[in-house]
């Protein structure tokens, strides 16, 4: 009986040690395989379409085999998130299509841009300087320099950089431009109602503006005169407008319409018809701070400063406007119907019809 006993526990023992080593030996043939899918899912079962794929995750190395067809895709699997201002070489559309096949991922992180007076904040992912003052939406022209500084106050303002963009002066040019002439017009009482004659030609004169140019990518953008120097004088060109002198048909109480030519400060020439009337100019002179009017010695109404008394187009000449008459300067006072179809005519204001002194 303790034969049997001894033969039975010595087959046990056999019995255990073999299936001890059959465990040990799958573990043994299943522990590389672990490792490789770097404690992730599984990436792939070794299929003649797996690559070789190393992640740089901001210096951070993981090898993988995976069959996944693009970068995105393998970032997916391995459970690796990207944000919004992180980014990713190549981009996440990129086709795995080769052995040793490397991915970058460019963690974002704060920093600060300043230009001048302003100062912006933004999470970038990139490291060149003038993109990431682009990317603030600063302009960075050719010639200028984005520096770069450590920042001292990175706990009290969150950043480890500050980028500060420094503008150049950029290229200078210099251009011959025109300078426009000026025209004046004169009145001439010679030459005949109406008519023009050149008596000096305009001449256009030149300078040259030097011109302080930034460029964008080899655009220009904008530029600044610096300085220029006249070096031909424009000539003025002047024009004489024939016109009939006033002083030569002064209304009287017996043409009852007087007609001239009245060139304008604009140099427009307009025909010019006067006539008269005769009514108590009181009631209107209030409209420009006077009390009384007199009769001049010729007829004419006149106010306190001598100015002949004229009913005018008040929308042409408004109430108190200093005019041209025949019988001398007037002041606006008053308007008529007639304005609404010849608004360049005067009515003056006389006491040829009553001669009542009034």
């Amino acid at each position: 009986m303790r034969q049997a006993l001894k033969k039975n526990f010595k087959s046990l023992i056999i019995f255990a040690g073999l299936f001890v080593g059959v465990i040990f030996g799958l573990l043994l043939i299943n522990l590389p395989k672990a490792f490789a899918d770097n404690n992730s899912e599984s990436f792939v079962k070794d299929t003649p379409d797996a690559f070789h794929v190393v992640i740089y995750d901001n210096g951070e190395k993981t090898s993988i085999k995976t069959d996944a067809g693009t970068v995105g895709e393998v970032l997916e699997r391995a459970k690796i998130s990207i944000s919004e201002y992180d980014s990713v070489d190549p981009g996440f559309d990129s086709e795995i299509n080769a052995d040793n096949y490397f991915i970058n991922v460019y963690r974002a992180r704060p920093v600060l841009v300043i230009d001048g007076a302003s100062r912006r904040f933004l999470m970038t992912s990139s490291f060149d300087p003038k993109q990431i003052a682009l990317e603030a939406d600063y302009s960075v022209f050719d010639g200028d320099e984005v520096k770069v500084t450590p920042n001292s106050q990175f706990l009290e303002m969150g950043v480890a950089s500050v980028y500060e963009v420094k503008h150049g002066n950029g290229s200078k040019i210099t251009i011959e431009e025109e300078i426009p002439f000026t025209e004046k017009t004169e009145k001439d009482f010679t030459i005949g109602s109406g008519k023009t004659e050149v008596v000096q030609h305009g001449e256009i004169g030149r300078k040259t503006v030097t011109y302080s140019v930034k460029t964008k990518n080899g655009v220009e953008v904008s530029r600044e005169k610096v300085s220029e120097e006249v070096t031909k004088e424009p000539v003025e060109r002047i024009t004489k407008i024939g016109v009939d002198p006033i002083e030569m048909h002064p209304l009287t109480a017996s043409m009852g319409r007087n007609r001239y030519t009245v060139t304008k400060d604009d140099g427009t020439v307009v025909e010019r018809q006067e006539t008269y009337y005769d009514l108590n100019m009181s009631g209107v002179m209030r409209f420009c701070g006077q009390n009384s009017y007199s009769v001049r010695e010729d007829g004419a109404k006149v106010d306190a400063d001598g100015y002949v008394l004229v009913a005018a187009a008040l929308d042409r000449y408004p109430r108190c406007s200093i005019v041209q008459t025949s019988l001398g300067p007037g002041k606006v006072y008053d308007t008529g119907t007639f304005a609404r179809t010849n608004p360049e005519q005067f009515d003056l204001a006389t006491d040829w019809t009553k001669r009542d002194g009034i």
